[in-house]
């Protein structure tokens, strides 16, 4: 039995309704299921959402939190996705069974990972209000927030700004570690790329699907797909998420990173630091450190799973700290005609 509680969504086999229950092992999960969802705990069991894995009480510590479960009784059978894809077909009249199969075999090859993500975002977001734009639309899609939002992308803008905002907060606390000296430089340098942001709204447009392409991270619908990992590893399975589609997913949404590549703390503002007390004469890049700093030149989006909490072991270029010095060409003497 684990000392900490994990945290499953569960749900039964015929219900629309997702819960969330929390167990120190296998067989507590599965008692407050059936409490829940008023089942029979005689019989009843638990499997994984994606696969239709039973879960043991050996295999229960190794899942990560938030896993979905199903909840299955004497008699009741789950194939992860494959049953999903049954119930998607069985809403046509005289399903071929030849699609079936086919279905099937997508899902039960190497790539499977890959298809059964993005399948299950399919299915969660098919029927979800994804077109609609403003509170009057779609009011589930606000609960919760402030009345001052009446858009989704408007809403989305400000998400967007705040963590901007809050990477200019975290450099314009360095000045102190300058000294004395250069600290006057170090604040012209934040002013300039306070007024630089200021000028592109902090970049918010990245996550606005109504702005231009090359503004944006996002498709026209609002799609957005994990850029992770940074250490170049395959991802297991290419997480996507659609923000605009309902409640959840912008609430789920806001789970994800917006991250450095080349790290903030560890590598670009300590660089700008030394940069700033050593320039000697030298005019700092201070767009280049804007760049690594607030743009998708160096952010990238990336869902939480993927996200990992090491070192990037990527650094600033040295060619760039520095704005290069043009020299002065010489005038040469005019030769006097004899």
């Amino acid at each position: 039995m684990l000392q900490k509680p994990k945290t499953v969504k569960l749900r039964a086999l015929r219900s629309p309704r997702k819960f969330g229950v929390a167990g120190r092992s296998c067989r507590e999960v599965l008692q407050k299921g059936c409490l829940r969802f008023q089942l029979p705990e005689r019989g009843s069991w638990l499997c994984l959402y994606e696969d239709g894995t039973e879960l043991t009480e050996d295999y229960f510590p190794s899942i990560p939190d938030d896993t979905e479960l199903v909840l299955l009784t004497s008699g009741q059978a789950w194939q992860g996705y494959v049953s999903d894809i049954r119930r998607f077909l069985s809403a046509f009249h005289e399903p071929h069974a030849g699609l079936i199969q086919a279905a099937q075999q997508l899902l039960c090859d190497e790539r499977a990972p890959q298809r059964q993500r993005l399948l299950a975002d399919l299915l969660h977001n098919a029927t979800q209000n994804i077109a609609a734009e403003t509170r009057v639309e779609d009011p589930p899609w606000f609960e919760g927030l402030e009345s001052r939002f009446q858009s989704k992308s408007g809403y989305l803008r400000y998400s967007c700004e705040s963590r901007i905002r809050s990477y200019l907060r975290e450099v314009s606390s360095y000045p102190s570690m300058v000294g004395a000296e250069a600290q006057e430089e170090f604040l012209r340098v934040i002013n300039s790329m306070c007024q630089k942001l200021r000028s592109v709204q902090y970049n918010g447009s990245y996550f606005d699907r109504g702005a231009k392409g090359g503004h944006r991270l996002c498709t026209p619908e609002g799609w957005f797909s994990c850029q992770g990992p940074f250490d170049m590893d395959s991802c297991l399975s290419r997480h996507s998420i659609n923000p605009y589609s309902n409640r959840e997913s912008r609430i789920l949404f806001g789970t994800w990173n917006l991250d450095h590549i080349i790290e903030k703390k560890r590598a670009i503002i300590p660089t700008l630091v030394e940069a700033i007390k050593d320039q000697d004469g030298r005019e700092v890049d201070w767009e280049y450190f804007y760049g690594l700093l607030f743009t998708s030149e160096n952010l990238k989006l990336v869902h939480i799973v993927c996200h990992k909490k090491t070192t990037h072991k990527l650094s600033c270029d040295p060619n760039r700290i520095y704005k290069c010095q043009t020299r002065l060409k010489r005038k040469r003497p005019v030769r006097k005609r004899q």
